[in-house]
């Protein structure tokens, strides 16, 4: 019944979930609650009436388990990438065992020159949780990096819902209104951040700034 209830998920996201992801499926599902938050440090927050419009952030530098996809749809990309990303949290690593999701996982987009259009490649990146950093297991999949990424200061927005490319596109608009002129973050490159799993019709999205250096 849970793969049945995942495939639904995916064919939603235009994916045939193969039947190799069963183990997975079920591990993560045993080990839902157990999230471990991505380090970083506030550095202030804009708002009004008490609530955050958005907010600025440092996360320090750390090792992530990344994967690159060209596929025709944006959420075609980022759920072959994770699904690849779950295989290793799970068990297909140097040592053999549930490594721990953290949140959020992060898939840095591309817009093209004229702005109207996402590019299709979209990397997808999750962090090793702490007790891995240092020792980082090795994926079994060559198309899985860990990457080294250096200290990340990023302007965030959360927006709720599914992530299309329609609706980043929508949610970035919406925040160079409310950022207004800025040369303090790049323009074409953009990050949106997911805290849960695609399941849940409202789900905590971000969509990062990322600040020039």
């Amino acid at each position: 019944r849970l793969f049945a209830y995942w495939e639904a998920v995916a064919s939603t996201h235009r994916v045939s979930l193969p039947r190799d992801m069963a183990g997975p499926i079920t591990q993560m599902a045993r080990h839902r609650h157990a999230r471990e938050p991505v380090p970083y440090v506030s550095l202030s927050q804009h708002g009004k009436c008490k609530e955050a419009a958005y907010e600025e952030r440092q996360y320090p530098a750390g090792r992530w388990a990344c994967v690159t996809m060209r596929e025709p749809m944006y959420e075609q990309s980022i759920s072959m990438s994770f699904m690849k990303l779950m295989r290793y949290i799970c068990k297909e690593n140097s040592v053999g065992c549930h490594l721990g999701m953290t949140v959020p996982v992060l898939n840095e987009i591309h817009l093209t020159k004229e702005g109207t259009k996402l590019e299709r490649e979209v990397l997808t990146a999750y962090y090793l949780p702490g007790e891995f950093q240092q020792n980082p297991p090795v994926p079994m999949d060559s198309e899985i990096h860990i990457t080294e990424r250096a200290p990340l200061q990023v302007i965030t927005r959360v927006f709720y819902g599914m992530t299309t490319e329609e609706t980043i596109l929508r949610e970035i608009s919406l925040f160079w209104e409310l950022l207004g002129s800025t040369d303090m973050v790049l323009q074409g490159t953009y990050i949106v951040a997911s805290y849960e799993n695609p399941s849940i019709p409202q789900r905590r999205n971000e969509i990062w700034f990322i600040c020039q250096a």
